[in-house]
């Protein structure tokens, strides 16, 4: 289905989300059509965010607004959910367009495959009346999944279209940035200023480039975390290794769009300030593994939170130049450190995934930690 046509049918006036890839028709148009800091449509920084900025719309409105996310993200808006929209408790309709990731029967990966199997028993168990987008979805039935969704949310319930592989269509949108460093050759200058630290990388394509460039390299994997799931905890991951393991170094390569999903873990990391602990945000202010729209980045002054919450040393950089003086400094210098590097959007077309097991990744990781 043509995604202009799903959103003339959903006759709905207030979008706000956070970005998937199933859903990428979805989010292309209302950044072609509204933006991003409007009153019709806004990129959260996580799920429950984006649902209690719903319950806002509402109550200013009267009206339902719609929020779009990924079903690895019902994680995030279980609480505010049951404990706010819910119509035992304020009533608030609200539908929810769900990116079915990890579909049973489908090929997907890991970290997809429970959430996937529970998407649906979860949305019912939480009374969330549910109909499924497919390829053969055409308007007409659409129209008529609103027609028997409507005395449920008009009764202040909440329901969900959960959209399959390919159900909506729409051009592509390029997203682009000013900066001139690719992720993969931060990440490349990383390894080689770090050498045997541990390093805990977030989910997407940075875990993805890390585990190929220590292939290229003839490197194992063994000191390397790949957070494949759990987007925003890379760095609480790191702390946890970090005061545990105050003999290693340990590396957090975090994202943008994690760092804002779970901004609080950075308090906690600055309050328990272990001096092993070095934390570096790869910024492209983009939600780039799942099609490069914005996070709330551009407007966001993370040295100076880093600086309040915290971290002993802060630094940054645009370009490898820069990027290799702020490595040596943290080599040279064992304190909590912060440090921002600017990178453009964008990876290799030819970019793969982990070979290893989540499991396998585990055990290695836990084996290098013991010695």
């Amino acid at each position: 289905m043509d995604v202009k046509d799903f959103v003339n049918i959903l006759g709905a006036e207030f979008f706000v989300g956070v970005p998937d890839s199933k859903l990428r028709p979805l989010v292309d148009y209302l950044m072609e059509t509204y933006g991003n800091k409007g009153t019709s449509h806004i990129i959260a920084v996580n799920e429950g965010s984006a649902a209690a900025l719903a319950a806002g719309y509402h109550l200013a409105t009267g009206k339902t607004p719609v929020v779009y996310l990924q079903n690895s993200g019902l994680g995030n808006i279980v609480n505010p959910l049951l404990s706010l929209l819910h119509r035992e408790v304020y009533g608030i309709p609200c539908v929810f367009v769900i990116g079915w990731r990890g579909e049973p029967g489908l090929h997907d990966e890991p970290q997809h495959l429970v959430q996937g199997r529970l998407t649906l028993p979860l949305l019912e168990t939480m009374g969330v009346k549910t109909a499924v987008l497919t390829r053969d979805t055409t308007p007409a039935d659409l129209t008529h999944m609103k027609e028997e969704l409507a005395p449920h949310l008009a009764a202040g319930g909440q329901a969900a279209l959960l959209v399959r592989e390919g159900a909506l269509s729409h051009a592509k949108q390029k997203y682009e940035n000013p900066f001139p460093m690719r992720r993969e050759e931060a990440i490349a200058e990383i390894l080689d200023a770090v050498k045997d630290a541990v390093i805990v990388a977030t989910t997407g394509k940075t875990g993805r480039e890390l585990f190929e460039l220590r292939a290229a390299r003839g490197e194992g994997h063994a000191h390397d975390f790949l957070t494949v799931g759990s987007m925003g905890h890379a760095s609480a991951i790191a702390l946890g290794i970090a005061l545990h393991r105050p003999d290693r170094r340990v590396v957090c390569i975090d994202g943008d769009g994690a760092a804002l999903m779970h901004m609080g873990a950075m308090a906690t990391i600055g309050a328990a300030a272990p001096e092993n602990l070095v934390h570096v945000l790869l910024n492209n202010e983009a939600h780039e593994s799942v099609g490069g729209a914005p996070t709330a980045a551009e407007s966001v002054h993370f040295l100076h939170i880093a600086d309040a919450l915290g971290y002993r040393r802060i630094l940054n950089a645009d370009d490898t130049f820069s990027l290799r003086h702020a490595l040596e400094q943290i080599k040279a210098h064992r304190e909590l450190t912060f440090l921002e590097a600017r990178v453009a959007i964008g990876s290799r077309a030819d970019l793969g995934r982990p070979t290893t097991t989540p499991a396998e990744n585990r055990d290695a990781l836990m084996e290098t930690l013991r010695k």
